[in-house]
């Protein structure tokens, strides 16, 4: 009876104790509603996600761990534009602790992307404040991390994106993988650090926000690290490009506004030591973008301002013809302080520049081997050319 009596008062404590439950497990997409309902401290095993359906945690609990226990993989889908994976919530951590989220790309690249062909779903949504760690992404069908709107500060880490295999090339010569954007951001308070990106497209591109840290990432195979391309009514401020590695790429530093775009603005720009090889584009800042292409013709309706290239940028180029910097601004909407001194610029062509930045050609060093023609009668032809 004594052992009895004792069991009944222990009983309490022990039910108490931080015990894994496999009720706080999710296992297939019919657990997460239920985990989502009643924990806080999840964990994720392998499985299959359904077709045409989305892995959702958006209804994660306030101050929620998400942790990968096994490899999930996603499969093929038809007619489903994604997103195929959702987080959302406050003061959250997911460790994806070296597992994987494999998206089946094969089965989808026609070297379409999203312009057309077999519907691609986009991969990633994530609208989470928190951490965000350690995750291998494989073969996404397209564009794979939307950073979205966030209710405090956000940290990216240790992620890996690896779709290499949509090199190989289709019949019409070009990649069989496009539109595979690593990250793209519309969203405040961000940092994104220690990642590598293999892919197609842009290693990243923000299209709207403010206090954004991208450093110490790699960026393989794509076309860069770009600012844009910025639309009607969207900002950009405060974003840190630093300690980057951008190989076997098109495009290094970019920065690109969306052709006859309004309401919109580019400020506080800041490139530091980042190391870059480039084939077409060592620097390119344009504002003629259009449907996934310059037409040349810049307009004016967002303005750039305040872009600096400090501490020790090194620039590359690895074709013959491919241009150190190129800069193609409209009517007065290049404005501010721009510094090139920490900007050094070596192989291709020394580029070519149509701006009406009064201030430009002047703040170039004359260390640096880079051709500026601004389109200026202000400023003579001596003051334009560096070479």
């Amino acid at each position: 009876m004594f052992l009895i009596a004792l069991l009944l008062q222990l009983a309490p404590l022990v039910s108490s104790l931080n015990v894994p439950r496999a009720s706080c497990t999710i296992s297939s997409l019919d657990d997460v509603d239920d985990v989502l309902a009643s924990c806080t401290d999840i964990t994720v095993t392998s499985f299959t996600v359904d077709a045409n359906t989305a892995f959702d945690l958006s209804a994660l609990g306030q101050g929620s761990t998400v942790t990968l226990a096994g490899n999930v993989t996603f499969a093929k889908s038809t007619d489903f534009d994604g997103p195929m994976f959702i987080i959302d919530g406050s003061d959250i951590t997911f460790d994806g602790a070296g597992f994987t989220f494999d998206g089946l790309g094969p089965e989808y690249w026609d070297g379409l992307g999203g312009n057309g062909g077999v519907t691609k779903p986009q991969f990633l949504k994530i609208k989470i404040s928190g951490t965000f760690k350690d995750l291998v992404v494989l073969n996404a069908p397209r564009n794979i991390f939307s950073v979205g709107s966030n209710d405090a500060a956000l940290t990216i880490s240790g992620v890996t994106i690896d779709n290499t295999a949509g090199n190989v090339l289709n019949s019409d010569g070009k990649k069989l993988a496009h539109n595979t954007d690593c990250f793209d951001v519309s969203a405040h308070d961000v940092t994104i650090t220690g990642c590598t990106c293999l892919n197609q497209d842009d290693c990243l591109a923000v299209n709207s926000g403010s206090n954004i840290l991208f450093s110490n990432n790699v960026c393989s195979g794509g076309h860069g690290i770009s600012i844009g391309s910025i639309a009607t009514g969207k900002t950009v401020s405060g974003v840190t490009i630093s300690g980057n590695t951008v190989e076997k790429s098109t495009n290094g530093l970019r920065i690109k506004t969306v052709f006859e775009a309004t309401d919109g603005s580019v400020s506080d720009i800041t490139y530091t030591d980042n190391d870059v090889e480039a084939s077409d584009f060592g620097v390119i800042i344009e504002q003629d973008y259009e449907n996934g292409s310059p037409t040349g013709v810049p307009t004016n309706g967002i303005e750039i301002s305040n872009v600096v290239y400090s501490g020790a940028n090194s620039v590359r180029m690895t074709e013959d013809d491919g241009l150190q910097v190129f800069v193609l601004c409209g009517d007065g909407s290049c404005t501010g302080t721009w510094d090139w001194n920490g900007l050094d610029v070596s192989g291709g062509e020394s580029g070519a520049s149509l701006v009406t930045h009064p201030l430009l050609g002047s703040l170039l060093p004359e260390t640096k081997n880079i051709c500026m023609d601004l389109n200026n009668p202000s400023l003579s032809e001596a003051d334009l050319l560096i070479q």
